[in-house]
């Protein structure tokens, strides 16, 4: 049983709202060319240590980063797991050899991290030439993919991430747009790409604090923190920057950093998710506890709390893994593995089902089926239809916080130990 609310705008198909701009192919950023989670490959459905790995190769640290690639290289990022060394680290993505292996910052007092979390988990973004890193507060920097060397370097950023950073960086014309949402401070900022200056700033205009009865702050950092990515939206030929902080989702002008329109959930925080367009929506996971999945008309103007959430789903949500618009459905794989299907239109849940095993990673969209990983190392593969119908099995010996990526006919998986590359290899 779903709760949904009644639309009270008519008729919202007619917003045109265009996906974020295709940075390039191959997978140059967190759900890759598109931010979506969808590629064209074509991979094995099945694989195991020894059928179907074309290269392996153990990556120092602990982190949780998703890699990134671009023409024969494959980016990454690692921390040491007290978080004192912080690294960039490049794969020749053809044989899985090391090319760079960069310490670029050393902290002397490293922020608290949970440890569920890392020091390095926000996940690179690339362009010809180019590499993007950013560990949060701690530091970003821009890598030479050639020589290694660090062009530009930013320190400044205050923010208690509270319990570690997450969210993920993305570029956008000369712009590279990141969010610090922390216990202390929320805002998201704009750099110059080509020299780290910074563009524009805003500050959240939601700061929730949730009081005791002795009027201070109670779980403040957890209702103020954040680990979400954030989108670009082309909404009636205006590009919209659609950005996820801990108890509101907002619209801003993305040259501008000027603030459009927000709508505030109070009963769920710390969304960790990408937004996914679609119908002239985009669809929102809200975070963790009650986490729901709201679906945002993104043309408003101010609070459009009451007036522009068309729908919402309330049970099966995840509050980690992203979710996927495929065959024109929304699947979600929660934490705990029950998988749904939605209809996009009218937040209908019209499938579900459970697979084993409990998720982190974002699933991804292969043609059509989905590919799930678990933090156990199991993949599941099933088809994007309403009922589920699992395809394919697969096993690798340690488990998956990373989402994937894809090359070619390849996936590039990194575990919490190694970087594989899968592809179908002779037997």
């Amino acid at each position: 049983m779903i709760r949904r609310g009644r639309p009270r705008f008519l008729p919202w198909v007619l917003v045109i709202v265009a996906a974020q701009p295709r940075l390039w192919a191959q997978w140059p950023q967190f759900r890759g060319p598109d931010g979506l989670g969808v590629s064209t490959a074509t991979v094995p459905l099945t694989w195991a240590e020894n059928r179907n790995v074309r290269w392996k190769t153990a990556i120092h640290g602990r982190a949780w980063s998703s890699p990134v690639v671009l023409g024969d290289q494959i980016w990454i990022t690692s921390a040491t797991e007290d978080g004192r060394q912080l690294f960039a680290i490049a794969v020749d993505r053809q044989s899985g050899r090391i090319i760079h292996d960069l310490k670029v910052f050393d902290v002397a007092q490293p922020q608290y991290a949970h440890p569920f979390n890392t020091y390095a988990s926000p996940t690179p973004v690339i362009e010809p030439g180019h590499v993007y890193v950013t560990f949060g507060a701690p530091g970003t920097a821009a890598i030479d993919t050639t020589s290694g060397k660090v062009i530009w370097q930013r320190r400044d950023f205050e923010c208690n991430h509270y319990r570690g950073a997450g969210s993920s960086p993305i570029l956008f014309e000369n712009l590279l747009i990141m969010h610090f949402d922390g216990s202390d401070h929320q805002f998201l900022v704009a750099l110059d790409k080509r020299s780290g200056k910074t563009v524009w700033r805003t500050k959240r205009s939601v700061d929730f604090q949730d009081l005791a009865p002795d009027g201070k702050p109670k779980a403040e950092g957890d209702f103020r923190k954040g680990f979400a990515t954030p989108h670009v939206l082309t909404v009636a030929g205006r590009p919209v920057l659609i950005s996820m902080g801990s108890k509101a989702t907002y619209g801003y002008d993305v040259r501008t950093g000027a603030e459009l329109w927000k709508v505030v959930e109070r009963r769920s925080h710390s969304p960790s998710t990408r937004p996914v367009p679609g119908f002239g929506m985009v669809f929102v996971p809200t975070g963790f506890d009650a986490s729901q999945l709201l679906a945002i008309r993104p043309d408003g103007t101010g609070d459009v709390t009451a007036t522009h959430v068309a729908w919402r789903v309330t049970r099966g949500v995840p509050q980690k893994p992203s979710i996927l618009l495929a065959n024109d459905l929304i699947f979600m794989v929660n934490d705990t593995g029950i998988v749904s299907a939605v209809d996009p239109r009218t937040g209908d849940v019209v499938g579900r089902g459970r697979i084993e095993g409990t998720y982190s990673a974002s699933p991804i969209a292969i043609g059509n089926r989905i590919y799930a990983f678990s933090e156990d190392g199991k993949t599941t593969v099933f088809e994007a239809t309403r009922e589920l119908k699992v395809v394919g099995e697969s096993f690798l010996e340690d488990g998956f916080m990373a989402s994937p990526a894809t090359d070619g006919n390849a996936l590039i998986l990194r575990t919490t130990t190694h970087l594989y590359r899968i592809e179908e290899t002779k037997k």
